[in-house]
């Protein structure tokens, strides 16, 4: 079993920066990958950005690429996005999610995480 809490979202305008936060705890967290998906009002969820167990290969949505880092820090069982320029449409719940086995998913599915957490707001006005 894996457990993920987010925190680190809010209200922000557009332009601005935030950094969301997911705590880990349950099995071995550094031997799994970990994403980041969002779900806008009335939409799907989608993949925003993944991360190796290592750390040594990122992955990202072609609409956040060079604005959005993903990290970890496999210490203290941590993931990271840190969110610059954001824009309206990031408006949205953001999840973190585990990738704890092989699926044979696509890894911009969200069929290929085992384990979500609760999901935290992100709002970005204009």
């Amino acid at each position: 079993q894996v457990q993920l809490v987010e925190s680190g979202g809010g209200l922000v305008q557009a332009g601005g920066s935030l950094r969301l936060s997911c705590a880990a705890s349950g099995r071995t967290f550094n031997n799994y990958a970990m994403a980041w998906f969002r779900r806008a009002p009335g939409k799907e969820r989608d993949f925003v950005a993944r991360i190796t167990s290592s750390g040594g290969y990122t992955r990202y949505a072609e609409s956040v690429k060079g604005r959005f880092t993903i990290s970890r820090d496999n210490a203290n069982k941590m993931v990271y996005l840190q969110m610059n320029s954001l824009k309206p449409e990031g408006t949205a719940v953001y999840y973190c999610a585990a990738d704890t086995s092989p699926s044979g998913a696509l890894v911009t599915s969200p069929s290929a995480y085992e384990y979500w957490g609760q999901g935290t707001q992100v709002t970005v006005s204009s």
